[in-house]
């Protein structure tokens, strides 16, 4: 199987979008690629005294709305087209939250599986020192990312801190609460997702009370999805999965059980009274909701019409390939697109950059009202495009989003 490559799937989506808006060639050369991007080498010495040599990007895609935010990937098959993907979708992101920000993202290529608290620590100040002049409270703001953590990010500020000669807890986010972290920040981008599906629920006549839910990927978004769809929204959890394999329960999953099982095992398989199932059939079951909250690219043309699900709420960054997209909107499947779904981490995000900025702290309650509120506006103006143009759930996301960048890259008088 040929690799998707992900930037060429992100402009794609751009392109389709720039027809049905009918967009000035100009923004669309404009929004095709990325304003700035930065490789760097950073040497890192090791534990046995050797010196490692790690590779990092970090990609800021369009500041037109403010400044970038974007999430840092430490992962060994880390890619710049990735990171680019990553980073174009981050500003469609903000954009479709009415944020005022635009995108970015950064990665660097490592495993930190096989590195020590202290390579990790060392590997991270390396990144901020490399990255230093580009990034900032006001320029670019990094966040936590496929395994990275408020660890990392507590290291990564207090470099920046350093460097800059005073406290700066605002040039990152998804911190420790001690260190202006926010409140809610854990489970606010499966939060934000369940959201959105109790709206969809609303739009597409679907009894949440006696909704069958299958989720892939159990890390932080699938198992904060699984116990909020649950004690939110009153669903039935009847499948997980994670890398090594999948479970099925017909009359419903307990998440914490099943997290406590992984955390002992290291795999949601052989959890007692299921079923093993694969990833594959996790995606074509007989469910009302399927939240893919894994990797890129899963829901294919292949495997598309196969899908039996209502509604498939995206919490993973791209699961579904064009192709695909094409397949679900003409069988009914109701998509709420991973740039919709998955933004109740940046929009916390932001939250935690507004308390930054004036010292001042709230508490769970208020930020998950504000993250009600933002999320609720944002699925109805994706909704209402898609009804517009008579385009997918995607095609209108895109639509919000871009014409919202595009309008404040005209007035900037950069067109």
């Amino acid at each position: 199987m040929t690799k998707l490559n992900p930037f060429e799937i992100a402009q794609k989506q751009l392109d389709k979008c720039a027809e049905i808006l009918k967009l000035d060639s100009n923004a669309h050369a404009l929004l095709r690629v990325p304003m700035r991007e930065l490789h760097v080498s950073l040497p890192v010495r090791m534990d046995d005294g050797s010196i490692k040599v790690f590779q990092g990007f970090r990609v800021q895609y369009n500041d037109a709305k403010g400044p970038t935010k974007g999430g840092i990937r430490f992962h060994p098959d880390e890619t710049i087209d990735t990171v680019r993907a990553l980073a174009a979708w981050m500003t469609w992101k903000c954009a479709l939250l009415d944020l005022p920000l635009g995108g970015a993202k950064g990665g660097v290529i490592c495993n930190p599986k096989e590195m020590s608290q202290g390579e990790l620590e060392r590997l991270s100040r390396a990144y901020i020192r490399a990255i230093y002049q580009f990034v900032g409270p006001d320029k670019d703001v990094p966040a936590p990312d496929v395994y990275t953590n408020p660890q990392i990010m507590a290291w990564m500020m207090d470099e920046y801190s350093k460097i800059a000669g005073k406290n700066q807890f605002g040039v990152i986010t998804g911190k420790p609460l001690s260190l202006g972290g926010s409140a809610g920040r854990n489970d606010a981008t499966a939060r934000g997702g369940i959201y959105a599906i109790r709206e969809a629920a609303r739009e597409c006549g679907v009894d949440l009370e006696k909704a069958t839910v299958a989720i892939q990927g159990y890390g932080n978004a699938g198992y904060y999805a699984a116990c909020l769809a649950k004690s939110l929204l009153g669903c039935k959890i009847v499948a997980v999965s994670d890398s090594k394999g999948g479970i099925f329960a017909k009359e419903g999953l307990d998440p914490d059980a099943v997290n406590e099982h992984k955390a002992k095992t290291g795999s949601v398989i052989n959890f007692p009274n299921t079923k093993a199932i694969s990833n594959e059939d996790l995606l074509e079951l007989e469910v009302d909701i399927l939240i893919p909250a894994a990797l890129e690219n899963v829901i294919t043309d292949k495997n598309a019409p196969n899908i039996k699900a209502k509604i498939v709420a995206e919490l993973a960054n791209g699961p579904t390939t064009p192709e695909a997209d094409e397949i679900l909107y003409k069988n009914g499947v109701h998509v709420i697109p991973d740039f919709l779904c998955n933004a109740g981490g940046v929009t916390v995000s932001y939250f935690e950059m507004v308390q930054n900025f004036y010292m001042y702290y709230w508490d769970e309650k208020e930020v998950h009202e504000r993250l009600e509120k933002k999320m609720t506006l944002a699925y109805h103006s994706v909704l209402n495009a898609s009804k517009k143009y008579n385009i997918n759930m995607r095609q209108a996301a895109y639509v919000v989003a871009v014409e919202r960048v595009v309008e404040a890259m005209k007035l900037r008088g950069w067109l």
